[in-house]
């Protein structure tokens, strides 16, 4: 089993689509086993994000994600990473698989509704970044 972080974007949060992200997720066979509600700081925004400090849209996604309340979640399942990956579709919406969470909820690259680790290093690295061991749960 492997284990992924998912963040629903404020702008996934504002719209009321969190229960479908969610429903969307486990509906394709993923567990949720660790999820809160949280609003970043620009802060920690930058410094969630610090893999991409060096390209031009640093600034704008660091404000963007402390802009509103995100929802946080580590999801588990067999190869969770690339499925997830699969579920979410591209990062811009107008090239996302018809049926993926950003072809039906995202309304632009930067508003895309959804973020997931891209590999197991980002996931071991993301995951802790918002969620302690303790609150990480086995799925059952």
């Amino acid at each position: 089993m492997e284990r992924t972080l998912v963040l629903i974007k404020p702008d996934g949060v504002s719209r009321n689509l969190i229960g479908k992200v969610i429903a969307h997720f486990e509906e394709n066979g993923l567990r949720v086993v660790a999820l809160k509600k949280v609003r970043l700081t620009k802060e920690q925004a930058k410094a969630f994000y610090i893999v991409h400090k060096e390209r031009p849209f640093y600034e704008d996604l660091t404000n963007y994600m402390s802009s509103g309340p995100i929802v946080a979640m580590v999801l588990e399942g067999e190869n969770a990473i690339a499925k997830v990956r699969e579920l979410m579709g591209a990062t811009d919406p107008a090239q996302a698989k018809e049926g993926t969470i950003r072809k039906l909820y995202g309304l632009d690259k930067e508003k895309n509704t959804v973020h997931g680790s891209d590999s197991p290093e980002s996931a071991s690295r993301e995951i802790p970044f918002f969620f302690s061991e303790f609150e990480l749960m086995n799925a059952e």
